[in-house]
């Protein structure tokens, strides 16, 4: 009986190289004096997601949280798998609608402080349907007009 061969995945990250494992063409046998100087790729998905299946990207939507550098459009990054904590931003389940502010807990109450005076504190009471949902880790603001959808 012939022996079956697996094959892995054919990309397993890219931390492990150095620009030394990158592979270079070169028809003469000697390395270019610019190869001393190679570097591999920046791969945004290793440097700023921490936990890939609980990552997500939302778009913003509104200026509540300008203060705290999250502006209208920007894309967050939002890890559900962190704890919610004291004065992380967060998206949080709130009576059935998402919104993005800054985690305030005392011993007995929670704050979701807006970061945008324009807008109030929201103060949540036993009552209120509440759920964190998950806590923002990046927020990527696009300035290139061409790139903003």
């Amino acid at each position: 009986m012939q022996e079956e061969t697996f094959y892995g995945a054919a990309y397993h990250g890219s931390k492990d190289f150095s620009q030394w494992d990158v592979p270079t063409a070169n028809a003469t046998g000697f390395g270019a004096a610019a190869d001393d100087y190679m570097e591999r790729g920046i791969d945004l998905n290793e440097q700023l997601i921490l936990n890939k299946p609980a990552t997500f990207f939302f778009r913003m939507n509104g200026d509540a949280m300008n203060g705290a550098g999250i502006h209208a459009g920007d894309i967050l990054i939002v890890d559900r798998s962190l704890k919610a904590a004291n004065s992380k931003i967060i998206v949080a389940a709130v009576n059935g609608d998402l919104v993005v502010r800054r985690l305030q807990q005392t011993m007995n109450r929670i704050t979701l402080i807006a970061e945008n005076n324009r807008f109030a504190n929201m103060e949540l009471g036993e009552f209120t349907d509440y759920r964190a949902w998950g806590v923002v880790t990046c927020v990527i603001h696009v300035l290139e007009k061409a790139l903003q959808k």
